[in-house]
């Protein structure tokens, strides 16, 4: 990075900065990874000077003969990947994805239905906040006190009374398996489409080792950068071929493919980011590989393992455990916040998120739990043993969030469980500056 440590040293300070971090610290928050060194190049790549309005072979610039490679690829592998009759990979993020796929399938002011935020749902699954709350009627389903799991007949007794246009399944802190075949049972009852959001179980779905929605749903939606691995990104996917969608200002009916396509571009983005797309392309591949599947393995099997030190120190978990790979830690009961929580473990070196928790009676930036998860611990090849070191790195600082010497001595112990376990090989002269 020579030429941006020269022209600008800002910017070549805190990117440098932030590998230091990245390399020093346990990334801990459930919604992040690592890419591979083979997606880093292909974002930094001259794929992002070019504009590519469209889709392969219909774009509205030329000279677009090498991106149409790149994109064709990663629609091809995602496709193959998920065993999906259609990809789209255009979406800039998840939430946009699920933007165009509500807009595909709703109009504004229908009725859609969510798991509400406070209960472990997606801003962008009817938060009053979110397009999809300002946009939508929403009807939030919620999950059962008594087991912290989704309520799946309080989901039909809503549907029932409401008529929901479309059911949105997923979520960005549930711990565990999500049943889409009863969602798809209560959908068809009511007549609603249901959109399956996979942003955080992707890697798992495509690896077996969760239930796939693509049977029992009619659009999937998904992001490319949590457990998939890939560049920040977003995914939609349909096995649905047919069927007939107006859109506005196009007086001929779409099947729900070219629908879809037409509501990501020119419906809600405009020029692809084809630097993105080609890393897609790259994580795709790499996740098609038979290693990527023992890596999932891995990844569940951590967050196990994880899960059961922490009750061991008697910790609180929101269902008492985890599926998948994500754990939402309930503070509550030993008087902490998610907010003093996620300080002290930051200074601990150990990166986490404050979360809220069912029926929270803090506030959104204060809560009373917190999100932990093992993707990216996972990508620098740590294993039960390191868990269960983590989890008790994490108790021995909960339990008395005061003491900086505490803080000091995990850091130090942090920093030398990290060097056994390297991201990215620093060159000495970024070390060293």
């Amino acid at each position: 990075m020579q030429s941006l440590k020269s022209f600008d040293p800002d910017i070549y300070n805190a990117i440098r900065d932030e590998t230091l971090r990245q390399t020093e610290t346990l990334e801990m928050i459930a919604s992040e990874n690592f890419v591979s060194l083979a997606v880093l190049e292909a974002l930094g790549s001259v794929m992002t000077n070019k504009y590519a309005e469209g889709y392969p072979r219909h774009r509205y610039y030329g000279g677009c003969e090498h991106v149409d490679i790149a994109e064709g690829k990663a629609r091809f592998r995602s496709k193959k990947l998920f065993g999906a009759k259609y990809s789209n990979v255009q979406t800039h993020s998840g939430s946009q994805a699920n933007m165009a796929a509500y807009l595909t399938l709703a109009k504004p002011g229908d009725t859609i239905m969510g798991m509400h935020l406070n209960h472990g749902g997606h801003l962008t699954h009817g938060s009053g906040v979110n397009f999809s709350g300002r946009l939508f009627n929403v009807v939030a389903y919620t999950i059962s006190p008594e087991t912290g799991r989704i309520d799946y007949d309080e989901m039909l007794r809503l549907a029932r009374e409401h008529k929901p246009k479309l059911i949105v399944t997923g979520a960005s802190a549930y711990p565990r398996i999500i049943e889409f075949d009863k969602v798809k049972e209560i959908a068809d009852e009511v007549g609603a489409y249901h959109i399956a959001d996979i942003a955080h179980i992707a890697g798992l779905v495509a690896t077996g080792l969760h239930p796939d929605p693509l049977p029992y749903s009619d659009i999937v939606t998904s992001t490319t950068h949590k457990t998939l691995r890939g560049p920040r990104g977003g995914l939609i996917l349909t096995n649905v071929e047919g069927g007939e969608f107006m859109l506005a200002n196009m007086p001929k009916p779409k099947t729900l493919p070219q629908a879809i396509d037409a509501w990501v571009f020119p419906g809600c983005q405009g020029g692809p980011l084809m630097h993105v797309i080609a890393a897609k392309a790259v994580a795709f591949k790499e996740a098609l590989r038979p290693e990527f599947k023992e890596y999932q393995q891995q990844i569940v099997k951590n967050a196990a393992v994880l899960a059961e030190t922490l009750l061991s120190r008697d910790f609180s978990l929101v269902t008492g455990g985890t599926d998948n790979h994500l754990i939402l830690m309930d503070l509550a009961p030993r008087g902490l916040t998610g907010r003093d929580a996620e300080k002290a473990l930051e200074m601990a070196g150990i990166t986490t998120n404050k979360n809220m928790v069912p029926n929270d009676p803090q506030k959104p930036f204060i809560t009373s739990g917190i999100r932990i998860g093992t993707p990216a611990l996972t990508t620098r090849g740590m294993k039960e043993e390191e868990m269960r070191q983590i989890g008790n790195m994490i108790a021995y600082i909960l339990e008395d969030l005061e003491d900086e010497e505490r803080q000091k001595k995990t850091r130090d112990d942090v920093r030398e469980l990290c060097k056994r376990f390297v991201i990215y090989d620093i060159p000495e002269a970024i070390e060293e500056d």
